[in-house]
């Protein structure tokens, strides 16, 4: 009988796991709310496998439901996570919290019907929510705290197992599953009075279990997925930042360097970039030049027509240098209404006139296809003449800058004037 058991709930874990592998492996073209339907509908009958069907095995005293079924529908919740993001996998986490806590409170008010009886000798038998229901919502918080503890242990112990996929699995599974058989059994214990041998044979299963879906997790990345597309490290501000369509798209922008108004570079990869270039010029004896733009009297143009108007106004301006860039230039949104570019094997006289032609081109732009007349003031400077780091350079250039500004706009300002 035991051994019987034991291989009825290895197939029983072999099938859970290869349905809901297929589901999550399909759902670009089946969609993702069938692999979460799949993971829902099964919480009940785990609630009530958890409070009355236990089988024996070598190590205790156990119940499917809990081995099986819950443990399985927690680490396909982080195999979820690993797959997509928390975006996705908070969904069915908030809908079994949710769900469950609807169904009892629906079957409380069921109690209060009169019924009749339809079928002979059949009458309608409820009472099972007296026990089964305070479990399931238990149980429920339970699954909560768990899913969102998982995905929080499977980020915290990255950098610790690095591409170790399977570790990082057992690990979190072993850790939270662990936890997981505490408060159940505190709350079966209340229930139904359950022996402590529940509580060892339980965490006992429970720890062959998640051995049990590691092994098969590995054996799917070996054989059908390739091992790579599960690599992720996430911030842990992913976990719990509730990121909508156009703010993934920002922070999609914000993490591959692009300030997500205008599409160029932002100030953060100046920062981080604009040494290594200028350094890596100045070490190949190569003339580099940076050129500081900013826009006249922006603040009248979101005065006069509004700040969507302006933020119209940054994005033509930005596309418009963007077009004019030569291979070896890099653009940045310095900050508000001023851009910094910088221009490698370019001496100070080509930039001189690459400055002159932007003014003047953005002038001529703006009187035909923009709202208003926009004019821009520019400040040059190179390196090594002007500074050979790039604060130095900057700041060169940003005086230079203020100059054409108080020498009336619409100008630029190297180490000669140029109108």
């Amino acid at each position: 009988m035991v051994v019987t058991n034991t291989f009825l709930l290895i197939a029983q874990a072999a099938v859970y796991f290869t349905v809901m592998m297929s589901l999550l492996q399909a759902r670009h073209s089946i969609g993702i709310g069938v692999f979460m339907c799949a993971l829902g509908v099964m919480h009940f009958l785990e609630t009530y496998l958890a409070s009355v069907f236990y089988i024996e095995l070598p190590f205790g005293i156990i119940s499917p439901g809990s081995t099986i079924l819950f443990s399985g529908k927690l680490l396909m919740i982080l195999l979820l996570y690993i797959r997509e993001d928390a975006l996705v996998v908070r969904q069915p986490i908030y809908g079994l919290l949710i769900g469950n806590f609807l169904i009892v409170a629906l079957v409380m008010i069921l109690r209060s019907h009169d019924t009749v009886s339809v079928i002979p000798d059949r009458v309608p038998d409820i009472r099972f929510v007296d026990e089964m229901g305070w479990l399931m919502v238990w149980g429920t918080i339970l699954l909560f705290i768990d899913a969102i503890a998982i995905i929080v242990l499977y980020e915290r112990i990255g950098d610790a197992f690095g591409r170790h996929l399977g570790w990082r699995f057992l690990v979190c599974g072993a850790v939270v599953l662990t936890f997981d058989q505490a408060g159940f059994y505190l709350a079966l214990r209340y229930v139904s009075g359950a022996p402590l041998s529940v509580f060892f044979g339980g965490w006992a299963a429970k720890m062959v279990a998640t051995l049990l879906y590691t092994g098969f997790f590995v054996t799917y990345l070996r054989f059908f997925d390739e091992k790579a597309k599960w690599l992720t490290h996430r911030s842990f501000r992913d976990v719990f930042h509730v990121l909508t369509y156009r703010e993934r798209y920002y922070d999609l922008l914000e993490t591959s360097g692009r300030d997500h108004l205008t599409g160029v570079h932002h100030r953060r990869s100046y920062d981080l970039n604009g040494p290594k270039i200028l350094q890596e010029s100045l070490a190949a004896g190569r003339s580099i030049t940076m050129l500081v733009i900013d826009i006249d009297h922006f603040k009248l143009v979101n005065d006069r027509l509004g700040h969507q108007a302006g933020d119209e106004v940054l994005k033509a301006i930005a596309g418009l240098l963007n077009e004019n860039l030569r291979a070896e230039d890099h653009l940045y949104r310095f900050g508000g209404e001023e851009f910094v570019l910088l221009c490698d094997r370019l001496a100070p006289e080509a930039a001189m006139g690459m400055a002159g032609r932007i003014r003047k081109l953005i002038e001529k732009f703006s009187i035909i296809y923009l709202p208003e007349k926009v004019t821009v003031s520019v400040g040059v400077a190179s390196a090594p003449e002007d500074g050979d780091s790039l604060e130095a350079l900057f700041q060169t250039a940003d005086q230079r800058l203020y100059r054409a500004k108080h020498m009336g706009r619409n100008r630029v300002c190297g180490p000669a004037v140029q109108d």
